[in-house]
């Protein structure tokens, strides 16, 4: 390879292409526009030259662009690449990105920039939009949700600007980053060097102290009512494997309140659901891990001698502007090392089994009671239209025993689906950027072709995510992801958030509540059908089993994508 590069020089716009992959960078999700003449010629060149490369995805929108990204990184841990079309394009791309930002996605996103010359120099302005779509200061559109960001100034830059955004990218707390690339820089012609090797930049990656990780066991070790709050994941393999049967051993409950990623399986003794409140009211000591938001304040008053534990990434969340609860002891570092440190550091501690057990029976029989209760309200949602939870509850039996993974978003809540491994449930960024969950199936399913991916999505959640778009992704790249709309012709979760607020409120007795009805409902399965989606419309409750019988084979079978637009009930 390198014989053949010997001498040469290759065009800018390809060898930004070059330097992705020797990044690790398998993907490009890209959408096209008038900065890509370099790019495009330049791909074309490089494939030639025999330079190892990154598969370039076309993707119809910006926001299925970012959002495949994140859900292909969730999936394979694997940082992936966005390129998108100057500053209309990156504003398409904008949310995507707040969502990455919101979870620390690591993502490396790209955009043209208009040329800055108007005439006299190869890439300069050749169409009105080259005036049109000048700004002043184009990174600003993603400055804030971007850990750094920098305009390639001369073709020469690209391997060691690419290793370092890469580096920061990938350094805890990881997320997006963001590099401007103007045409005529990308038209210029430049020698290989570096171009194929990996970052000279090794990323930062804390570890917690002893000293603190000693005086979170002690705190752990001597608690009488403890409590674990953890929403987004025990960061790996090992460290779900080790939690679970860390909390076993010392009688320590587990809520998933607000969990976007499972930490431990939904039938283990000591995961208490997702309503934490009496918990939390009588907890001695709260470990909190990766949480953004581990309580709700004006719900929730906590003993004033509660020492509170905050693990994670970063545990005081400082890139959020207002974040105030309680750190006693903190811990940062990678979610899954830190959490497998302080298990380390716990079973150096003597244990008193006798209480221990105590303990461990109490939270086990609520435990119990809890998924009993979960169970019978989802079961008693099977009617025509069904309920959410009975949705949930039939697709975690349907999945049960298969390798699988549910992207949610509005769509089948947590606890009645009953999953019992890492990576087999994610759930919309905290930021609330809509049409999320499709995209980041898609982008799920290509990082793993052999697993079975659902996007569980509201009606609403599914139009923002622009779904012709997704499908003619699916159709194009073969990926069998299965879409379940969950249809209650309304923005459910804005007449929730009414209600919540104005409780005695004259929203809580009116039929129609002003701003949130979706109707009348498009027929969703059209939109799917026209990229040749296997599809149903399912609107009683006790033919969802079936449908979701025949929408497993179809996709596992054919390959095909299917959706599944569900009737359901507004609760």
């Amino acid at each position: 390879m390198a014989d053949r590069l010997e001498g040469k020089t290759i065009t800018a716009g390809g060898a930004v292409f070059g330097k992705l992959k020797a990044l690790g960078i398998d993907y490009v999700f890209a959408n096209s526009g008038t900065d890509f003449p370099p790019i495009i010629e330049g791909l074309i060149e490089a494939s030639q030259t025999g330079l190892d490369l990154p598969t370039p995805v076309t993707v119809p929108h910006e926001h299925v662009a970012v959002g495949m990204a994140h859900g292909y990184y969730q999936l394979s841990g694997k940082v992936q690449s966005v390129m998108l079309h100057t500053n209309v394009g990156l504003s398409n791309g904008a949310t995507g990105t707040i969502n990455a930002w919101c979870d620390q996605i690591p993502m490396l996103i790209m955009s043209g920039r208009t040329p800055v010359m108007e005439g006299g120099r190869f890439g300069a302005r050749t169409v009105p939009i080259g005036w049109g779509q000048e700004m002043f200061d184009q990174t600003a559109l993603l400055r804030e949700v971007t850990k750094w960001d920098y305009e390639l100034r001369f073709p020469e830059q690209i391997a060691d600007l690419f290793d370092r955004a890469w580096a920061i990218s990938t350094s805890t707390p990881t997320g997006p980053v963001y590099l401007s690339l103007p045409r005529e820089v990308l038209c210029e012609q430049i020698p290989p060097d570096g171009l194929q090797t990996p970052s000279r930049q090794a990323p930062v990656l804390p570890v917690a102290s002893g000293r603190d990780l000693k005086a979170a066991a002690d705190l752990l070790a001597g608690a009488k009512h403890p409590l674990i709050i953890s929403q987004r994941g025990a960061g790996s393999e090992e460290a779900f494997a080790a939690l679970g049967a860390f909390v076993n051993d010392w009688a320590l409950p587990l809520s998933h309140y607000w969990a976007n990623k499972l930490s431990l399986p939904l039938s283990h003794p000591m995961q208490v659901g997702c309503a934490p409140e009496d918990l939390l009211g009588e907890a001695d000591v709260i470990l909190v891990i990766n949480s953004l938001a581990p309580w709700w304040p004006d719900k929730v008053q906590l003993r004033d001698d509660v020492a509170v534990i905050q693990l994670g990434p970063d545990p005081l969340f400082s890139r959020t502007p207002i974040r105030n609860f309680q750190a006693d002891v903190t811990l940062a570092g990678e979610t899954a090392d830190t959490l497998l440190a302080l298990i380390g550091e716990m079973n150096t501690r003597p244990r008193d089994e006798a209480a221990l057990t105590r303990r461990r029976q109490r939270i086990s029989a609520q435990s119990a009671e809890n998924r009993r209760k979960v169970i019978d309200r989802a079961e008693r949602g099977n009617s025509g239209p069904m309920s959410k939870d009975w949705v949930s509850l039939c697709l975690g039996r349907a999945i049960r025993g298969r390798k699988a993974s549910v992207f949610h978003e509005l769509g089948c809540p947590l606890e009645p689906l009953d999953l019992d491994s890492h990576n087999s449930y994610f759930q919309e960024p905290h930021s609330g950027g809509l049409g999320w969950g499709l995209p980041a199936a898609l982008g799920a399913q290509l990082a793993d072709r052999d697993r079975l991916i659902f996007a569980t999505m509201g009606d609403g959640s599914y139009m923002f995510a622009n779904p012709t778009a997704c499908h003619m992704v699916a159709e194009a790249h073969e990926l069998p992801v299965i879409t379940l709309v969950l249809n209650n012709e309304e923005w459910g979760a804005v007449r929730h958030s009414v209600v919540g607020t104005y409780k005695d409120g004259l929203a809580t007795k009116a039929n129609e509540v002003p701003l949130t009805s979706l109707r009348p409902s498009p027929d969703f399965t059209r939109t799917a059908e026209a990229s040749r989606a296997y599809t149903e419309t399912v609107t009683e409750g006790d033919a969802l089993p079936a449908a979701l019988d025949r929408a497993i084979t179809v996709a596992t079978r054919e390959k095909r994508q299917v959706l599944l637009n569900i009737a359901i009930a507004r609760a």
